[in-house]
């Protein structure tokens, strides 16, 4: 609380850092400011402490990865444009690259233990166990995909984008254009994933996130009553 640093230690933003030290607590010598964008609030602001959330819980102490510190950056710098129609297209784009850079995503274009191709009219679910597969039959009736399976089609064009010269914006691109069934899908499959690999079986900035929710429904509700 006393730190001469602290004006400057505002989260989300970017910094320059130096400090020492071999113990596990290092030593802050000097923090700068470095220009870039304005804070995110609300959701957004939410929606950044998630990914930090995330970057913590899955990547190594002092490893490395200038590529996901990019994409952190254009991340944080869209949620902080406020534009909240995009907001789960960007989560998702950051999700499964994240996830492909690390080595924790499957191929998307065939199913993992078969290698078989994809079928553009079938549905398939993604497993941390099991990889992606086709989802199942119940009771000899066509899978759905409000089983939380998702398209052929979809999968291989988040291949394709993950595949890109420019993964994250081609990812965005095909995360804003999927359907709402297969976006619905997508959201609970790579959720079920990201909790597997994050060790929990929930996310602390996603509680709050769901806790922000409920309290503005009842603020309005207490508003409209009034």
């Amino acid at each position: 609380p006393t730190s001469n640093f602290r004006p400057v230690l505002l989260p989300l933003q970017p910094l320059r850092l130096d400090f020492g030290g071999e113990s596990e607590v290092r030593s802050l010598k000097s923090a700068e400011w470095v220009g870039g964008h304005v804070m995110p609030r609300g959701e957004s602001l939410l929606s950044g402490y998630y990914l930090n959330e995330l970057l913590m819980r899955l990547l190594a102490r002092d490893d490395p990865h200038p590529a996901l510190f990019d994409l952190y950056r254009q991340t944080v710098h869209v949620l902080a444009t406020d534009v909240n129609p995009a907001m789960t297209s960007v989560l998702r784009a950051f999700e499964l690259v994240l996830l492909r850079d690390i080595g924790l995503l499957p191929a998307l274009d065939h199913q993992t233990l078969t290698l078989q191709p994809l079928q553009a009219d079938q549905v398939y679910e993604l497993s941390a166990e099991g990889g992606l597969r086709q989802s199942m039959r119940v009771n000899d009736e066509p899978p759905t995909v409000s089983r939380g399976a998702m398209t052929g089609q979809a999968w291989s064009d988040l291949h394709a984008a993950l595949d890109g010269h420019a993964p994250w914006l081609d990812t965005l691109r095909v995360c804003a254009h999927l359907s709402t069934e297969d976006r619905t899908a997508l959201q609970t499959q790579l959720r079920a994933l990201l909790h597997h690999h994050c060790g929990v079986t929930a996310l602390r900035t996603r509680q709050l996130m769901v806790e922000d929710r409920k309290s503005t429904r009842l603020n309005s509700s207490h508003v409209a009553l009034s």
